[in-house]
């Protein structure tokens, strides 16, 4: 009689319902010794470090290969993707600006703006005026930051804050920021207090309401843990509050670094006599495109820079996080 083999196989994994795993805990011991393993994408775990976000994608453990060599592979053409669609952008662009399908007059070839860009440097204007609008956009943030992370924390933790507090809040959030501009021209003139005021008004609401929603979405089940084994109501807060609350906090910022730099685009552009914006308007009674296009670029750049700094704190401050700890930046 021919021998049989018994294969035992692995019990089945279960899919995890709201985020919390509901399947047996096989532990480490019991992961399956299999040449190749496959992740159908949705969040099974195939072994230590081997779980893998988005699409379907199969692993072959073959070659010496290791699976975070295998991630680190998978992840390579989408990095490189992120990067080649703006530079292809570029080229078209150029590429109909030098054929002329694409007056020069209404968007001039990107060398043409770097061009200008270079001039603008050596004359000193462009440091100057960027420089300038960089601090305005600085001072502002800090300023709102601070207020808004205030006013979150005592909503977050005070019914009483909550019930005086919210609903002028989310008023004066409705309000856009044109519409508020030409009362801040009569109450700061067209100095630097008003614009640091409209920079500081949009970089408050979106923490506010992060910090608010981050405190309150808490787990009460943690808060009820702490208060069994006996912590005070300030350990409370600074070991489980504010850990509980601090992804929301920093996605506020990230929000927040936004919608500054609009406040400041729309303060920089009426009555300001320095700044980017203020150097794109002038450059339109001009008609000098190539000028209003470099400011265009500049605020983009920098908005990039701020959400990429925004993503590297976030990613260091949460790293204890496990929906955060192999985020990629």
């Amino acid at each position: 009689m021919a021998e049989q083999t018994i294969v035992q196989m692995p019990p089945a994994a279960r899919v995890p319902r709201d985020g919390v795993d509901v399947g047996p805990d096989t532990g480490a011991g019991a992961e399956a010794s299999v040449g190749v393993g496959v992740d159908a994408g949705v969040g099974v775990d195939a072994g230590a470090g081997t779980d893998v976000d988005g699409p379907a994608e199969v692993l072959v453990a073959g070659g010496g290969s290791t699976p975070a060599a295998s991630r680190r592979a998978v992840a390579v053409p989408y990095r490189l993707i992120s990067w080649l669609s703006p530079l292809l952008l570029l080229v078209i662009w150029e590429a109909l600006a030098r054929s002329g399908v694409i007056s020069a007059q209404v968007l001039p070839a990107p060398t043409t703006v770097l061009s200008t860009a270079r001039e603008l440097t050596a004359s000193g204007q462009l440091p100057k005026d960027a420089l300038i609008s960089l601090r305005r956009a600085a001072t502002g943030f800090v300023i709102g930051g601070g207020v808004g992370s205030s006013l979150g924390v005592a909503v977050g933790f005070s019914r009483l804050a909550d019930a005086l507090l919210d609903r002028p809040i989310q008023m004066i959030r409705a309000v856009p920021f044109l519409a508020i501009l030409p009362l801040v021209i009569v109450w700061f003139g067209v100095g630097e207090s008003g614009k640091v005021f409209l920079v500081a008004l949009g970089a408050a609401t979106p923490i506010y309401l992060n910090t608010v929603l981050g405190i309150r979405q808490v787990d009460p089940k943690l808060l009820e843990l702490g208060r069994v084994i006996g912590l005070s109501r300030r350990q409370l807060i600074r070991r489980i509050v504010l850990p509980g609350a601090l992804p929301s906090i920093l996605n506020g910022i990230r929000l927040a670094l936004t919608t500054a730099w609009l406040a400041l685009v729309v303060a920089e552009t009426v009555g300001a006599d320095s700044g980017i914006g203020f150097m794109a308007m002038d450059a339109r009674e001009f008609l000098r495109t190539d000028v209003i296009v470099l400011a265009i670029l500049i605020y983009a750049t920098i908005g990039i820079l701020s959400d990429l700094a925004a993503r590297l704190l976030e990613r260091r401050l949460l790293a204890w996080h496990p929906n955060y700890a192999n985020v990629r930046t």
